[in-house]
């Protein structure tokens, strides 16, 4: 049916040619920042896997000594504004991926607000403020300039083989992906043949100016949801309930098929807002599976949309797990991108002592003239 949504497609991408137009001939601005700014995105409208290498990416400055904020717009979130988040957030007050940082990484700043710029000037006047701003699914955001631009594509969905919304899934025309500094092709196959990177090479056709790397998904053990049954063990069981709310869940759902003889699947919209009546469901399904070893398992994204709520009252007697992933580079590509990463901020953090060891300097300089124009009169 999309082939007949065609006409829509092509008005949706003059619209956004010219939107794209008006930041490229400056017409309309992009704000640079005096702190390094990295902004992760995709062109299509979701599972690419932004999570965990935005996750990466917090861990990595980490490891190294720099202190990084993220900004989201905490898409799915019932407020407004700029919030930073706390130890009593939840999904609806920030959103479930922001909820997911700061969930995991305490201490780090994890902040929303719909308007990126605005954002970004909050955590600036936090002291001590950030290292680096990484910006969460901020590809189409221009009116923010970022020090480095990363691109996701799926190795199963690459954009230069999708269509502009309706008629495919792409927010912009494939052209919009010259704007990335880096590209990786994500959630590739455990092994990924030579022949297969020069194929996938050739269709992206990445640009002098642009590094393109690869990434897989591998899967942690299975965690106890908050609330649930902690001493049930997930492993060897027979049938496995799944349920998702996320753009993609096909690969979670290979994963899991080779961890159990059975595999029964629920599928919600992507960042679905679970109701009573969605965990009703899930657990007369659970119980009409007929066998002894059987478990209810889950994305980390969608157990953000539950812990902390109500829900959870329904679910403690059931043994429910979520299934946290993590990202890995292929062909031993991880020093260089981290380098290429590091290398980025180090040198706006360079840039951005020396800007304000001069703004300082000439405030001296001020300072000292109007002091001596007080004591001489002139």
């Amino acid at each position: 049916m999309r082939v007949f949504l065609f006409p829509f497609a092509l008005l949706y991408g003059l619209v956004v040619h010219v939107r794209n137009k008006l930041f490229d001939w400056n017409i309309v601005s992009s704000k640079s920042f005096s702190l390094p700014v990295i902004a992760v995105g995709n062109l299509s409208t979701g599972g690419t896997g932004k999570t965990p290498h935005t996750e990466y990416l917090i861990k990595l400055m980490l490891d190294n000594g720099i202190q990084p904020a993220t900004l989201s717009r905490g898409y799915g979130r019932d407020t407004k504004g700029y919030i930073e988040a706390g130890e009593q957030s939840d999904y609806h007050e920030i959103g479930d991926e922001p909820l997911q940082f700061s969930h995991k990484f305490k201490g780090v700043t994890v902040a929303v607000d719909e308007k990126r710029k605005r954002g970004i000037r909050m955590l600036l006047k936090k002291q001590p403020g950030p290292g680096a701003v990484i910006l969460d699914d901020a590809f189409q955001h221009r009116y923010v300039k970022p020090d480095l631009s990363i691109l996701l594509t799926d190795y199963h969905n690459l954009y230069t083989e999708n269509y502009l919304l309706p008629t495919g899934n792409l927010r912009e025309m494939r052209n919009g992906a010259k704007r990335a500094d880096i590209i990786i092709v994500t959630k590739t196959p455990t092994v990924l043949s030579p022949l297969d990177r020069r194929q996938i090479e050739s269709k992206i056709k990445p640009r002098p100016h642009q590094n393109l790397f690869f990434t897989k998904i591998t899967y942690c053990h299975p965690l106890p949801l908050p609330g649930t049954e902690p001493e049930f063990d997930p492993t060897g069981l027979n049938t496995i309930l799944m349920f998702s709310g996320i753009a993609n869940s096909y690969p979670f759902q290979e994963y899991l098929k080779t961890k159990c003889s059975e595999l029964i699947v629920l599928e919600f919209p992507d960042h679905h807002k679970y109701s009573r009546k969605d965990i009703g469901k899930i657990i007369d399904t659970y119980k009409d599976i007929f066998s002894m070893k059987k478990a209810i398992l889950t994305t980390e994204k969608d157990a953000m949309r539950l812990i902390k709520s109500r829900l959870m009252d329904h679910l403690k007697d059931y043994p429910v797990f979520y299934v946290p992933i993590n990202i890995v580079f292929q062909n031993k590509e991880k020093n260089a991108f981290n380098k290429l990463v590091l290398d980025y901020v180090r040198k706006d953090k360079g840039k951005r002592e020396l800007s304000e060891k001069e703004n300082n300097s000439s405030t001296n300089d001020r300072d000292r003239a109007g002091n001596r124009t007080a004591r001489t009169g002139k």
